[in-house]
């Protein structure tokens, strides 16, 4: 599972007009004493608006068949890209946690966009740890349409690198997303000088799909007080894990090993009694225990896995996995970090390539039906299949069509 534009291979190309923009760190501060959330900040990056129509300009000409002309009409503002450290919450405790912010440099008041990003196993290329790599670039700069875009960085990475990254934990990521909102709204109010709107709007692919689907769940039903959503845009996340589990043990082979080993390294680490040598095989149990150290991409923890199932998972566990016996504790901590379809009344985008062989596209087929079976109006919520394209196929498009989307939204 990929983060948002992997497959940018002429970003070379674009690099040349991002590095013409200012980067410095000579503006920093802690929090006040009127601070929840917030710990510190420091600019990390300027754009001004004649690089940000430049790279647009570039980008169409290397995308031709993706729509930008909605994105480079509502180009109004150069951008201030911060790195925000503030409070969160895992286990009853608080914890470091940071992200990028992106500001809009002009007058108004302007809703959140929180872009969660996909699967990424190494600390340096965390969104705060790597604000210049250009698919994060890209992000920053679709502020200057006028919304505050913030990109979580998750428990186990940036601030929290001292931790592991608990993996598809919905209590844990729902929690770092929306006290970064929070710190987001607070740093802006009492060190920046800048009016945040209550509009949110979130979106996100993947891993990023999942985090965004489940924090619009938890939102409509415990913050509505809080947050006003004004639109989810989900793409490809897996967001019935059971499903997905069985999907995987019912293939020969599963092309992204790295994705089944993160999952059970995060719920061994969140408490899953189950032996991971019982659900998984040596030498690659205890490799699973020992690779997600923040030094490994994801390439190279498959590259010491197999893709083959029969050998990576135990004889027992793909005989015997399910919601009775010995692998109970196992379908459990599945059901219990996957979302459901919900009476949603929030405009809902849902995305994912029919090609997907990472993430199957029935996850996204069913939690749609699902959606409407509950009675939610198509309206509320759009299917959009990516014809012919493969999970990183699909991330340029869901990236694209979630921001047009929004300001399809907001221009209402």
């Amino acid at each position: 599972m990929k983060r948002l534009f992997p497959k940018l291979l002429i970003l070379p190309i674009f690099i040349l007009f991002v590095t013409s923009c200012d980067v410095f760190n000579d503006t920093e501060g802690s929090g006040g004493t009127n601070d929840r959330f917030t710990i510190d900040y420091e600019t990390n990056t300027t754009f001004a608006l004649e690089d940000i129509n430049n790279n647009l300009t570039l980008f169409s000409y290397l995308y031709p068949s993706i729509d930008i002309e909605e994105i480079s009409n509502n180009v109004k503002y150069g951008v201030t890209v911060y790195i925000l450290t503030y409070n969160t919450i895992i286990n009853k405790e608080i914890k470091r946690a940071s992200g990028l912010v992106c500001v809009p440099m002009g007058d108004g008041s302007f809703p959140i966009l929180s872009y969660q990003n996909g699967t990424n196993t190494k600390h340096s290329n965390a969104p705060s740890e790597n604000p210049g790599d250009p698919s994060f670039q890209l992000l920053e700069m679709l502020a200057s349409t006028g919304f505050i875009v913030i990109i979580p960085d998750y428990l186990g990475f940036g601030a929290s690198d001292d931790m592991f990254h608990p993996y598809l934990d919905r209590t844990s990521t729902v929690r770092t997303v929306l006290d970064m909102v929070r710190a987001t709204k607070e740093f802006a109010n009492n060190h920046i000088n800048v009016s945040v709107s209550d509009d949110l709007y979130i979106a996100g692919y993947s891993q990023g799909g999942w985090s965004t689907m489940q924090v619009a769940k938890e939102i409509e039903q415990k913050y509505s007080n809080e947050f006003d959503l004004k639109a989810n845009a989900s793409g490809a996340g897996p967001y019935d894990l059971n499903y997905i589990n069985e999907y995987v043990i019912n293939q020969t082979t599963y092309p992204a090993p790295y994705f089944l080993g993160y999952m059970f390294n995060s719920y061994v680490n969140l408490g899953l009694p189950t032996p991971i040598d019982e659900i998984i095989q040596e030498p690659y149990a205890t490799k699973i225990m020992t690779l997600y150290d923040g030094e490994h991409s994801g390439s190279q923890i498959s590259d010491q896995l197999t893709t083959n199932i029969s050998s990576f998972f135990t004889a027992d566990y793909l005989a015997n996995y399910g919601p009775d016996g010995d692998y109970a504790p196992v379908d459990s901590m599945l059901l219990a970090n996957s979302v459901a379809a919900w009476e949603t009344t929030t405009p809902t985008l849902i995305i994912h390539g029919m090609n997907d062989t990472f993430v199957p596209k029935e996850v996204s087929t069913a939690i749609y039906q699902d959606f409407l079976a509950l009675g939610v109006r198509q309206e509320e919520v759009t299917w959009m299949p990516l014809v012919g394209m493969d999970h990183d196929d699909g991330v340029v498009p869901a990236g694209i069509a979630s921001i047009n989307f929004f300001l399809e939204i907001r221009g209402e």
